[in-house]
């Protein structure tokens, strides 16, 4: 199974499944790399029609769109990160305008993650150095966490611990917080990249295991118990990998999208690349995995395509 989708003027930040819909996938765009002009958010089918994956709904925006997150509670809706400081919420049974949004963060949000075991919450993270912590009924949000210098590429929640999440930046640092610390601070730190830390998502089968990607041309995973040194490490490799993804149905595989043009699968328990998708043309920025389908995958890339493809490495 293989299908494709043309972003056309767009190029691909993020790519996600629903959590509800085993035919939706949605995808963040921006024109011009994300420097200046639009951004745009598809909905499409995962059904593919004659000439590819089929477009149920777009969504423009004024800035560039980073990132997307669907929720958790309502089947319909999804939020996005936006190059100009503000995060959207939308109904894809609706036409052309957000039905909520929020405006707090003073540079491009980079990250946006709704809280899949409190459900109620979500979190984003953004260049101007700061995570928040927002409830999508409350104008504004809950709790701020300054720690990084410089900016915050990624913010993940535990798979376990639904008040905890981690964040990643531009100061080679990885931070854990919990938003019941009274005082805002990290509860703990992890150094170890020799460059930026790009991305960062948890293993959902042994959730004190989290997964980084760097500059520094590495992979690796830590343990959230030892903060003095990760558990694993792959690399260095030719190019840097932009995201990192643990499988939702094995705890032994990581996709990977990155500035080799490429999405590839790992085995952690061995290094080792087990497969690779390199159909891309430029950059390949988001890569996610299919909740209801085992080995099923979707990467977008900068050269405006979403691919859809089925790795025959999980059962």
């Amino acid at each position: 199974m293989s299908a494709r989708y043309r972003t056309a003027g767009f190029k691909g930040y993020a790519v996600k499944f629903s959590p509800f819909s085993e035919q939706l996938l949605a995808a963040a765009t921006s024109a011009n790399f994300g420097l200046v002009g639009n951004g745009q958010l598809s909905v499409l089918s995962t059904q593919p029609g004659p000439n590819g994956l089929r477009p149920l709904k777009q969504f423009d925006s004024q800035d560039g769109l980073f990132d997307l997150s669907w929720s958790e509670v309502h089947e319909n809706q999804l939020i996005t990160a936006s190059g100009d400081g503000s995060i959207k919420l939308w109904d894809i049974t609706l036409n052309n305008f957000p039905v909520s949004k929020w405006h707090e963060h003073t540079r491009e949000v980079m990250s946006v993650e709704w809280n899949y075991t409190a459900k109620s919450s979500f979190v984003s993270s953004s260049w101007d150095g700061s995570a928040k912590v927002w409830d999508p009924h409350v104008p504004h949000s809950l709790r701020t966490f300054s720690e990084h210098t410089g900016c915050v590429y990624s913010s993940s929640w535990s798979p376990r611990q639904s008040d905890q999440f981690a964040t990643c930046g531009e100061d080679k640092l990885v931070k854990l917080w919990s938003v019941n610390e009274p005082r805002g601070k990290s509860l703990a730190t992890f150094g170890g990249h020799m460059d930026q830390v790009l991305s960062l998502d948890w293993n959902k089968y042994a959730p004190e295991q989290f997964v980084t990607s760097s500059v520094d041309r590495t992979i690796k995973i830590w343990d959230i118990r030892n903060p003095r040194g990760q558990v694993a490490m792959f690399g260095p490799f030719e190019f840097s990998v932009r995201r990192v993804k643990f499988s939702p149905f094995s705890p032994n595989y990581i996709a990977t999208a990155g500035y080799d043009m490429s999405a590839s699968v790992w085995d952690v328990r061995t290094g080792a690349v087990v497969f690779v998708h390199d159909a891309h043309r430029e950059f390949v920025f988001g890569v996610d995995w299919s909740l209801f389908h085992p080995g099923t995958m979707a990467t977008c890339s900068w050269d405006e395509q979403v691919h859809l493809f089925k790795t025959p490495v999980i059962k």
